[in-house]
């Protein structure tokens, strides 16, 4: 028989454990996202919007005005440990910790583990897709065009033959696009520091909550 302090510790319990998961479930419903704040001048024309596959380089800052909605569902998924990818992760989870993003990491860390580690963040039903590392770039070209709903973020490269889901940030050093296939500049790990790769993530999402989707953004004057 219970007492009445034991039942009632086990509903606390049990309504603690609820609260708890409930904060974590990204099945319940959702409201589509929208920016808070507008760019600035200089990010885009507005009286000519970039094309699909266009390259649009913004005005610096152009897009600090532009944060994602609180709780903004976004998987960051990485493959490599190099120095650049470490930089690029570390940018990404310092900008979800400072916006309040709900952020989860699928990290492939074997080739093998790459294209289920894509399959898998579409899965958890994100309203954004990030990538960072350039190993993920041919599974993400496999993987996109087939899942035109899903917006996709890749960052410190770029797809050879974006769909409309997916933007890219770019700039000199940066620009991989996938196994055989030339790159618009030549690739410099240097050039992946901490300041650019916070730009990246900062511009492209802004971006992306913009519905200016499916270009690369090119930060070469940051």
């Amino acid at each position: 028989m219970r007492t009445p302090f034991r039942a009632a510790a086990l509903a606390a319990a049990v309504a603690l454990a609820a609260g708890c998961s409930s904060g974590d479930d990204w099945s319940r419903p959702h409201a589509s996202p929208t920016a808070v704040g507008t760019l600035g001048a200089g990010f885009t024309d507005p009286s000519a919007p970039p094309t699909p596959e266009a390259t649009v380089t913004p005005r610096p800052g152009s897009w600090n005005g532009v944060h994602p909605p609180k709780g903004y569902r976004v998987v960051l998924v990485t493959a490599g440990d190099d120095r650049p990818t470490r930089t690029l992760v570390a940018a990404v989870k310092g900008w979800a910790e400072t916006e309040h993003v709900d952020l989860r990491t699928v990290v492939a860390e074997h080739p093998a583990d790459l294209l289920p580690s894509v399959t898998k963040s579409l899965e958890m039903g994100p309203d954004l897709v990030v990538s960072a590392g350039n190993d993920l770039i041919d599974p993400l070209a496999t993987v996109t065009p087939h899942h035109l709903s899903q917006q996709f973020l890749v960052v410190g490269a770029e797809l050879a033959e974006p769909t409309h889901n997916v933007t890219s940030v770019d700039w000199s050093g940066a620009s991989f696009r996938g196994e055989g296939l030339g790159m618009s500049s030549t690739y410099d790990p240097a050039s992946f520091t901490e300041a650019r790769c916070a730009a990246a993530i900062r511009a492209g999402a802004a971006a992306v909550l913009n519905d200016l989707t499916g270009i690369v953004v090119w930060l070469d004057n940051h």
